[in-house]
C-alpha cells in the first residue's frame, strides 16, 4: 500500500466560491479517497479486480444519489456537491468514480424522475446504501455507447418481458 500525499493546493481561490457545506462534503470525500482508495487501488487495478469492500464507504460519503431527497435514502445535496464528490473520487480512480456516477445518474436518477412512488420507495433507499448496485446496459456491437443507436428492444409479454439484442463490454 502506498500513501496518498495529495495536498490540494487552491491556486485560484476556488474554495471562496463554495459554501461551507460544499467544502465539508468535498473534504469528507477527499479524506475517504486518501484513506480507502489511494492506498489500495493500484493493487486492485493490477489484479483487474473491483475492491467490493469500498461500496459501504461510497454510500457513507453520499456518493450514491447525493441529490436524491433524504426521504428516499439520498443525502438531499445539490448538484455542486455531487460534482465535488465525483471530482474527489475521480482523483483516486476513474473506475470507482464510474461506479458512483452510474449508480447515481444512470440508475437512481431515472427511478427518481420517472419511476412511480412505489418504485422510488422500493429501490432508492437500497441503492443509496449500496445494498443494491444497479447497472446500465448501454454499449452495443454496432453503435458503441450511443443511446440513440441502441437496437436492443423489449416487449411486454404480460407476465414477463422479452428482451432481444446484444450488449458488449
Amino acid at each position: 500500500m502506498k500513501p496518498d500525499l495529495f495536498e490540494a493546493p487552491d491556486y485560484y481561490d476556488l474554495d471562496d466560491l463554495l459554501s461551507e457545506e460544499h467544502i465539508l462534503v468535498r473534504d469528507a470525500a477527499r479524506q475517504w479517497v486518501k484513506r480507502d482508495i489511494s492506498p489500495i487501488i493500484e493493487e486492485y487495478a493490477q489484479k483487474a479486480e473491483f475492491p467490493k469492500q469500498i461500496i459501504n464507504g461510497l454510500a457513507e460519503i453520499g456518493a450514491f444519489g447525493p441529490y436524491i431527497p433524504e426521504e428516499y435514502g439520498g443525502a438531499g445535496l445539490d448538484q455542486i456537491s455531487y460534482g465535488l464528490i465525483m471530482q474527489e473520487i475521480e482523483r483516486g480512480d476513474s473506475g470507482v468514480r464510474s461506479t458512483a456516477s452510474v449508480q447515481s445518474s444512470l440508475v437512481m436518477y431515472p427511478i427518481f424522475t420517472y419511476g412511480t412512488e412505489e418504485q422510488r420507495k422500493k429501490y432508492l433507499p437500497k441503492l443509496a446504501t449500496g445494498e443494491w448496485m444497479g447497472c446500465f446496459g448501454l454499449t452495443e456491437p454496432n453503435h458503441g455507447s450511443n443511446p440513440g443507436g441502441m437496437e436492443t428492444k423489449y416487449k411486454d409479454m404480460g407476465d414477463h418481458y422479452l428482451l432481444n439484442g446484444a450488449k458488449l463490454w
